[in-house]
């Protein structure tokens, strides 16, 4: 027997998912976040998963892991001391970034962030012109000068950044090559061999946050290595932002590839549901402990960006918005709020009633967590309305006190608020819906989709309990909450293959573009994809190559990526992305302009070494009756039709998931409870489990 695990870690729970590869039968395992140390929690689950499940070590095929090192590093401002090294005359390029700032006229405000300080950014004579040209040859003697600046004041990291680099890296590679023998132990990031791409600051930036992180993510995954293996678990693998792994050797040449890998698998494993269950068009919905994501999967298809930003506010964020660290690497397309169980509810000056960005995370959590949170959050408020069991949670191994949630919001909340508690809570839940509402618009609405021609998959923790309120507020008629919707995002990091990006700039007119310098670029990349999938042993029969495309009008500033044929690249082949190109255009803008000339920017190329695909099933837990009871619970009137603000408590039935099996069906107002999550289903909607453990959700038509 073969076994897959995957490994993910959020901000309140780790959770682990196991999927037999011949039956696909899943397990999982929850366990709380270790802050102070992720890899205590991943080891923990990873033990307690295998034990729970009867899965020796030597049975598993893959173990992935999803990880947060990357994000937190940028966020919480610890990362590596680093350094960069610039073109003379270019030093400052990460403070003069471009000319967007978040507000235009306001004089007083705070500049972005930076993560190598000025007296860390060292200059060297050399000049490239815009064709890369050689101008100025490198001074190889101001190499001397970063060497002994780097010992001098303990760099852990060096990035190396020149001005068209790109096109040329004659000048980074020697310098690279000095700084490698020189201070061996130090790692140095070349522009040219993280992003050769064109954009000068996006380019710096990207460089700037691997050296940034990449010491740190380096530690994390060489002890986490150390670990598995002494447990006699196969290699790593880590999930990449685009929603493909890679090994640790692969990920720390390019540490910025591990932006948002959770959620990204999330975003994976809907699509796997999507294809089980033959519905393309899906709206992924993810909630967890300290945010909430939201992502569009149209036939069948999961969309990329490559324009993103870490550390934007606080949170990562793929708006580019002139207060983060832009990153130039695919990331699957999400819109990200902070809104999460986790989420701490409060009242500003105003007296108006918030949620977040604040969260009480893993440690010490909610207040019903008895574990020394004082502040009312999300999870809280699902409580004292009834959703949550006011006993227990993971199947009565966690332990909560409901009169403390309750406590802590009449004194947070609804005395300040001069409101019942009922009222104060559900206050709560109808802001954070709000926002998680505005997140699935985002990527539905204002992208051009009608969201009521989409299915909403609900996961996370905390997305089933939420996943029937929000589908009213769009309009959407069928929810569909997957199997183990708790450790969904882990189940996506083995329902996925390896995957590794690249790309290299081509700017020309498409119509000028000669097509043997073309078929050259792509050949280049893609006999570096070849070496990679070699070396991660991936049998040529499951290598898959994929090209693209960056094109934009004349005069536009940024660019649109659409799919190339493979093979010889001929005018039919170029006629054929300005076509696609048009039509990308006027779906994403709602116009286009057949006449206007097109520039080619960058060629990119997705090499992919494909994993067994997997077919999952769900094992009902026949012989127990799941009607467990009753409880009084609060529902917002007129929940199932849209209509209606107030709201009241209705004896609920209560479900246990495990029972159920196919066919079986349940009308709300319902409350199902699993080991890993809890489904609300409110009055006007109805659900029904089919022969894959998925639950379906419907409004009723009445």
């Amino acid at each position: 027997m073969s076994w897959r695990v995957g490994v993910d870690i959020g901000g309140t729970f780790t959770d682990v998912a196991l999927v037999d590869e011949a039956s696909g039968r899943i397990g999982i395992a929850k366990v709380p976040t270790t802050p102070r140390d992720f890899g205590q929690g991943v080891v923990q689950g990873l033990t307690i998963a295998l034990a729970e499940h009867g899965v020796a070590a030597t049975d598993v095929s893959l173990l992935s892991h999803a990880t947060t090192v990357v994000t937190n590093a940028i966020l919480e401002g610890k990362g590596a001391k680093a350094m960069l090294v610039s073109t003379k005359g270019f030093r400052d390029i990460l403070e003069l970034r471009r000319s967007s700032r978040p507000s235009l006229y306001d004089l007083f405000q705070d500049p972005p962030g930076l993560l190598i300080p000025r007296y860390c950014r060292l200059e060297v004579e050399e000049r490239l012109d815009a064709a890369g040209r050689i101008i100025t040859p490198l001074v190889e003697d101001d190499i001397d000068a970063i060497i002994a600046f780097a010992k001098e004041n303990e760099v852990e990291a060096i990035a190396v950044s020149l001005l068209f680099s790109f096109l040329n890296d004659v000048h980074e590679a020697i310098i690279g090559e000095r700084l490698r023998a020189a201070l061996p132990h130090i790692p140095v990031f070349l522009s040219s061999e993280v992003l050769p791409e064109i954009r000068e600051f996006e380019r710096a930036s990207t460089t700037a946050v691997c050296a940034y992180v990449g010491p740190i993510l380096e530690s994390y995954l060489r002890r986490l290595e150390g670990a598995t293996a002494e447990m006699g678990l196969p290699g790593l693998y880590v999930m990449g932002s685009s929603g493909g792994v890679f090994d640790v050797t692969e990920g720390l040449k390019m540490p910025a590839m591990a932006i948002e890998s959770g959620p990204a698998a999330g975003v994976i494993a809907a699509a796997l549901t999507g294809r089980q269950l033959d519905k393309p068009n899906l709206l992924s919905f993810d909630m967890g402990g300290t945010t909430a994501k939201a992502s569009l999967i149209k036939d069948g298809v999961v969309e990329t960006t490559s324009e993103y930003e870490v550390g934007s506010g606080g949170n990562a964020s793929r708006w580019m918005n002139g207060t983060g660290h832009p990153i130039r690497v695919p990331v699957i397309d999400l819109a990200e709020v902070s809104a999460g169980g986790g989420s701490i509810a409060w009242i500003d000056p105003g007296g108006a009633l918030k949620v977040g960005p604040q969260s009480a995370g893993a440690e010490p959590g909610p207040v019903c967590y008895d574990a020394g949170g004082t502040r009312p959050t999300v999870t809280d408020c699902n409580l004292a309305l009834g959703y949550l069991d006011s006993n227990a949670l993971l199947a009565g191994r966690l332990a909560i006190r409901a009169d403390k949630a309750i406590a802590a919001i009449e004194e947070h909340l609804a005395a300040p608020l001069g409101i019942g508690v009922d009222a104060a809570a559900s206050g709560v839940l109808a802001v954070v819906n709000a926002s998680m509402a505005e997140a699935l618009r985002i990527v539905s609405v204002e992208r051009g989709h009608d969201a009521r021609e989409f299915s909403l998959v609900a996961f996370g923790g905390a997305g089933p309990m939420h996943a029937a309120e929000l589908a009213t507020e769009l309009g959407i008629r069928e929810v569909i909450i997957p199997p183990i919707p708790g450790g969904f995002s882990a189940l996506g990091l083995v329902a996925t293959d390896l995957k590794r990006d690249y790309v290299k700039t081509h700017f020309i007119a498409l119509h000028e573009a000669d097509k043997s310098a073309v078929a050259a670029a792509f050949g280049d990349m893609e006999t570096a994809a070849r070496a990679m999938l070699t070396a991660a042993n991936i049998p040529q029969e499951q290598w898959r190559l994929e090209r693209s495309a960056d094109l934009r009008y004349g005069r536009q500033a940024y660019e649109l990526s659409v799919p190339a044929r493979t093979g010889e690249i001929t005018q039919g082949t170029l006629d054929e992305l300005a076509q696609l190109f048009h039509e990308k255009h006027r779906q994403t803008y709602g116009h286009h302009n057949p006449d206007e000339t097109i520039q080619m920017v960058n060629l990119r190329l997705s090499a992919i070494g494909r994993f067994e695909s997997l077919a999952l099933s769900y094992e009902a837990t026949r012989g127990k009756d799941p009607r467990k009871g009753s409880r009084p619970v609060w529902f917002r009137q007129g929940s199932g039709q849209g209509g209606g603000q107030g709201g009241g408590r209705c004896d609920c039935a209560i479900y246990d998931c495990a029972p159920l099996g196919p066919g079986d069906a349940i009308t709300g107002p319902a409350v199902l409870e699993a080991v890993d999550t809890t489904i609300v289903i409110p009055p006007g909607w109805r659900a029904q489990m089919n022969a894959t453990g998925h639950i379906l959700m419907e409004m009723d038509d009445e």
